[in-house]
């Protein structure tokens, strides 16, 4: 090929490469003019909100809690791990109460099998009942127990898949809590 077609085929493929990002560019009115993240869970995004059927038969939405830390634990009675890190989360429920919100998102079941784990140990902390998983799947939820670590503000701030420790929990709670 000789130069001056080398030439015309590098104009025309930036051409066409200009003309593909014009076509494909966002449009001005789908930004948000605040400039605001739009709700994800994953850190940095704002929590996404959500309204579930707590164990009392009071209904529970996260966005009550803004303006107070919020550590919110997806877990399931047959989940291993999660029972193990629950005496954990109770503690910390009790240390910071008024001050955290430390809450079990029960993925899958009943009031009755939850109750039936729950009330012998003597766990207090909220747990709403997300029995059709719409709020594990919103959360991407895959793993359990997985645990968000949420701002005053709404902002996910840590992620922790697997089980929590009384030492991972304190390092953790310091991403939203000094």
């Amino acid at each position: 090929m000789t130069r001056a077609r080398w030439s015309i085929l590098t104009v025309i493929v930036a051409l066409v490469g200009i003309g593909w990002i014009f076509v494909n560019r966002l449009p001005t009115d789908a930004a948000p003019s605040s400039g605001a993240l739009p709700p994800a869970p994953t850190v940095g995004h704002p929590a996404p909100d959500f309204t579930l059927t707590g164990l009392d038969g009071q209904t529970f939405t996260l966005s009550d809690l803004r303006g107070k830390p919020v550590v919110l634990n997806f877990w399931a009675t047959w989940c291993p791990p999660c029972r193990a890190e629950m005496p954990e989360l109770q503690a910390a429920s009790e240390r910071l109460a008024g001050e955290v919100a430390i809450i079990g998102v029960n993925q899958g079941e009943n009031a009755q099998q939850v109750r039936g784990f729950i009330d012998p140990l003597g766990f207090t902390f909220p747990m709403p009942l997300d029995e059709r998983m719409d709020v594990s799947r919103q959360y991407l939820v895959r793993n359990l127990p997985t645990t968000f670590f949420i701002d005053r503000d709404g902002i996910i701030r840590h992620t922790q898949i697997g089980p929590l420790t009384e030492a991972t929990l304190a390092q953790r709670l310091q991403s939203v809590y000094p």
